[in-house]
């Protein structure tokens, strides 16, 4: 079993306290995001789960707890999403400078095939622009280059839900725009990559025609490769059609991330969350109470 930590928060920055204490606990409860009545009991056990695959902006206030997960047999991968956008756009998140330091401590302590680098997503605004992406794309690769051998990339999704949040940012620079079929900028980004032997993938995307392959966040070949491992290499049903993960168990919950990013998925409203994230109880079962 592959455990998913988490695509509906970011678990890393947020929840670590909770998180070791369900670890040694040996099990988390997660109720399903359709029907919060139905709640799965999930096993964290290192016989029971192959991978756990960590999802996040912030690593730091893991790293303290990295020696104890290994003790316990619990094998781990990070995803690091490090693009940097204004923070008007990601208000909450650490400086690019702060961020590059985490993602390489982090990378010295489990190695680059561990610490996977996520620009995810391209974001385009006026403050955005090709031109901004070429820049920090291509400052990040040459100080990631050692410490990752892939990057995923994604573009924007404008969600229906995100309009009335999107609104508020029409008329300034940082009104985001659809992403624009811009061949020099994905090849161009695919130069940088290779230039500092980092493997450009696509999340969710089809970049082929670009010379980006399409890979996967929750790559069962990749994971197997890294940890000696046979997992199955099917698609997770529960998915996006053009997401090509592995089956996995998650064991987060939406609305919970109060970090603030204008287009995120997972949290409805901004306000909702940060009061879920203050009735947080960390030796709970649950992630979030149960209403």
């Amino acid at each position: 079993m592959i455990l998913s930590a988490s695509r509906r928060t970011d678990l890393p920055a947020f929840y670590s306290t909770w998180w070791m204490n369900r670890v040694r606990a040996g099990f988390c409860e997660v109720p399903n995001p359709l029907r919060p009545s139905q709640v799965s009991r999930i096993s964290l056990a290192p016989q029971d789960v192959d991978v756990v695959v960590f999802w996040t902006r912030n690593p730091l206030p893991m790293l303290a707890h990295l020696d104890e997960l290994e003790s316990r047999g619990l094998r781990s991968v990070f995803l690091v999403t490090l693009v940097g956008h204004p923070c008007e756009l990601e208000p909450h998140r650490l400086s690019v400078e702060r961020a590059v330091q985490a993602f390489q401590r982090l990378s010295r302590r489990l190695g680059p095939e561990r610490v996977v680098w996520r620009y995810d997503p391209l974001v385009f605004s006026p403050a955005t622009d090709a031109d901004w992406h070429r820049r920090r794309f291509a400052e990040l690769a040459r100080n990631l280059r050692g410490f990752t051998r892939c990057c995923k990339l994604s573009l924007v999704d404008l969600y229906p839900r995100l309009t009335r949040r999107l609104r508020k940012l029409e008329g300034t620079p940082y009104q985001i725009t659809p992403p624009p079929p811009d061949g020099a900028l994905l090849r161009d980004l695919l130069e940088f990559a290779l230039e500092n032997e980092i493997r450009l993938e696509s999340c969710a995307e089809d970049l082929e025609s670009f010379g980006i392959p399409t890979g996967a966040c929750l790559d069962a070949e990749q994971l197997g490769q890294v940890f000696g491992l046979r997992l199955p290499e099917t698609k997770d049903p529960g998915q996006r059609q053009a997401c090509r993960c592995a089956p996995s168990r998650d064991v987060g919950m939406y609305d919970s991330c109060p970090a603030g990013c204008v287009y995120c998925y997972a949290v409805r409203d901004f306000k909702r969350a940060r009061l879920n994230r203050l009735r947080h109880d960390p030796l709970a079962t649950t992630m979030l109470p149960l209403d």
